[in-house]
């Protein structure tokens, strides 16, 4: 079920390159992977290469670059997977970066020594056109003609020798989950390099002189699609409709306008549920790992820097980022295996008329319902999204859903100001406003996207139409192979980037040091002393207490939540909840500890700590009024909401964009919007008397 617009002009290469000319400067082979989307090329490249792979992204483009080995007539091989094309127009960034990667014109990237064309068995018609265009660059190529399990069982006989004869070239059926025709697969390959290409001339949408016929395209298009229907019904005996029959009564119903968003709704409600509930057990695990491993620092290592270094900044900033990775594999898990369905393509459809009117693509929902666990999920699931401005601008407001990070700020509030309140008597005002901070950001997501794709990222709106492949039983194989990648990715960045930025956030809030003799810390430790008379691990523990609160006034981050005092105060905000601003950035729930550490009531209190509810009542600024009000409070969840304070967050931006620019942007404009709209909150909730 799917539909097309016309084909557009038809563009030729710019170059064509010999087979001898490929390999300058490479002392390895280059093969290329070819294909239509949802044409089996991702399955047969994992079967291809399996482990011996790895993913990066093409220079200066967001468009991810998977490459791996594999050994040809005994011979290591680089075999590169193309993005999934329909043709090679240079229309969309992913065909410039194809028809780059084909002239060898992409740096540290030869051209190809020979090309694997893709081509779903079960869709010749379409999946030829493609390969017309390759023939332009002379280049070996070799037919996989995948999906034919598929074809088989529709009882469609293609007769792959007649095919061959026909596209002059080797065509080699191949079932790539079963590892079927693999081997006849490398050998046709091998055998492939060592001979020409076909002929160009030979082909009647060529010229004499082996060019592509253009006269604005109508010509050679039709001359192309006319060739595709004689090597269709040459190569084709028979076709039963029954396999098309059950997934359209099946779509009839996933599909529909009504019932298609009901069944959504459910999937969706059954995969985040598991998504939370699973990952709890392997979260807990985790946390309690990462806990062990900062004990056995403090105590194997001396006190000291070096110790407070490791434990509190290194093993803490690391193991905070890490506790997500269940959340991320089971993520990844489903979204593998919705795609492999094909169910994700409906999913899209169903979505795309609501999405597109804000701009954004139907894809764009997996995304955004991911970031309501975590933004870095979200951002890292954008990748399903073709079209780079698209992406892009889901990536900029995925971080407005509330994530899991959030809960604890909002508890905090809702705990110290809002508990025993109800609506109607029996609505509780703290679930009011949770559920209302949960909207609000849905809201703005909306609204901001709408501005983006009229603005900066403005663009054609989205396409309607989009193929929907046919159903299969997920490949497991290739299912867990996505996952293994995507969780070595995010366990790569936690070792790079989010590491330094641990460091830093540690520094911030440990230097420098405080003068041992310091009069006001050891005021502060008298004071918690003479308040911790019930034992003696009560007393060390309120004078570390003390310690640590002192330290962070003192530190570079304390100085710096003064120095933004001025700016911060027309929210209503004084140093002290500058200095949690600031220290949320390592990750936001980390304002509901450093309050604790400024209250003085512990750094280990968690949201619903009695004491540190009470101590941030009690709070006063200098003339003596409250420093935390119930209109306080509620600005504080809203600029928590809109605010970008999260380094995981900010290290995926910078991956998944692979630029700095739109990185900082994202944090530019979500921090100004945030605090705009908690200034006008807050100073006009003060003049209606709130």
């Amino acid at each position: 079920m799917c539909k097309f617009e016309a084909m557009p002009k038809i563009i030729s290469p710019m170059a064509t390159i010999s087979p001898a000319q490929t390999s300058v400067g490479s002392g390895m082979l280059t093969i290329t992977l070819a294909g239509n989307p949802n044409a089996g090329k991702t399955t047969l490249f994992n079967a291809l290469t399996g482990m011996r792979q790895k993913v990066a992204n093409y220079p200066g483009v967001t468009v991810e670059r998977k490459e791996g080995a594999w050994h040809v007539g005994g011979e290591a091989v680089r075999l590169i997977d193309l993005p999934g094309l329909y043709s090679l127009n240079a229309n969309s960034i992913d065909e410039e970066i194809a028809r780059g990667a084909l002239t060898g014109k992409i740096s540290g990237l030869n051209a190809p020594d020979c090309i694997i064309a893709v081509v779903d068995a079960t869709n010749l018609d379409r999946n030829l056109y493609l390969f017309t265009q390759l023939l332009e660059y002379r280049i070996p190529i070799v037919v996989a003609l995948t999906m034919i399990d598929e074809a088989e069982s529709r009882k469609t006989e293609i007769d792959a020798a007649k095919l061959s004869s026909h596209l002059k070239v080797p065509v080699v059926p191949v079932v790539a989950g079963k590892r079927r025709g693999l081997d006849e697969l490398t050998r046709a390959i091998d055998e492939a390099i060592r001979n020409e290409a076909p002929a160009p001339a030979d082909f009647p949408f060529f010229d004499r002189n082996g060019e592509a016929q253009s006269e604005n395209g109508n010509a050679s298009i039709l001359a192309r699609y006319s060739w595709i229907s004689d090597a269709v019904q040459e190569s084709v005996k028979e076709r039963d409709s029954g396999g098309r029959a059950f997934s359209e009564k099946l779509d009839a119903v996933l599909t529909h306008k009504f019932f298609g968003l009901l069944i959504l709704i459910g999937i969706l409600l059954f995969v985040f549920q598991t998504i939370f509930s699973w990952a709890q057990l392997p979260m807990d695990l985790l946390d309690s790992v990462f806990g062990s491993l900062q004990d056995a620092a403090r105590n194997s290592l001396p006190p000291g820097v070096l110790n407070d270094l490791i434990a509190n900044g290194v093993i803490a900033g690391v193991g905070g980022v890490m506790i997500f990775l269940p959340q991320i594999v089971l993520l990844f898990f489903f979204i593998s295996i919705l795609e492999d369905t094909g169910y994700m393509a409906r999913a899209a459809f169903l979505l795309d008329k609501l999405m597109s009117k804000a701009g954004l693509h139907g894809k764009a929902f997996v995304p955004l319902m991911s970031s309501f666990a975590c933004a870095i999920p979200g951002v890292m699931a954008t990748r399903t999204i073709e079209n780079p401005k698209d992406r892009l601008a889901t990536i900029m407001i995925a971080p407005f859903m509330s994530c899991s990070a959030r809960l604890p700020v909002y508890t905090m509030m809702v705990g110290a100001f809002f508990t025993g309140q109800y609506v109607f008597g029996f609505v509780s005002v703290g679930a009011v406003l949770i559920l209302s901070m949960y909207i609000l950001g849905v809201v703005t997501a909306i609204i901001v996207a709408f501005i983006l794709k009229r603005t900066i990222l403005k663009a054609p709106p989205p396409p309607l139409l989009m193929e929907l492949p046919p159903y299969r039983m997920p490949n497991f194989k290739v299912v867990f192979l996505n996952v293994y990648q995507r969780a070595g990715m995010f366990v790569k960045r936690a070792g790079t980037v989010i590491l330094a930025i641990s460091i830093i956030l540690w520094a911030l809030a440990n230097f420098p040091r405080p003068p041992k003799g310091d009069a006001a810390a050891t005021v502060a430790t008298e004071t918690q002393v003479e308040r911790a008379n019930e034992s003696e691990e009560e007393q060390q523990k309120q004078i570390e207490t003390a310690a640590a609160a002192e330290q962070l006034r003192y530190s570079l981050a304390g100085r710096m939540g003064k120095t933004i005092e001025p700016v911060i105060a027309p929210l209503g905000y004084d140093w002290k909840i500058g200095i949690g601003l600031i220290s949320s950035f390592a990750a936001r729930e980390t304002f509901v500890s450093t309050m604790s550490i400024l209250y003085n009531v512990g750094k280990d209190e968690d949201a619903t700590s009695a004491s540190l509810l009470q101590a941030m009542r009690d709070a006063k600024r200098d003339d003596g009024s409250p420093v935390w009000t119930p209109l306080l409070a509620l600005t504080t969840m809203i600029f928590y909401l809109l605010a970008f304070q999260c380094m995981s967050t900010f290290a995926t931006v910078r991956r998944e964009t692979n630029s700095w620019g739109w990185t900082f942007f994202q944090v530019g404009y979500m921090t100004a919007l945030a605090y705009v709209v908690t200034f006008l909150i807050y100073q006009g909730g003060r003049h209606l008397g709130f």
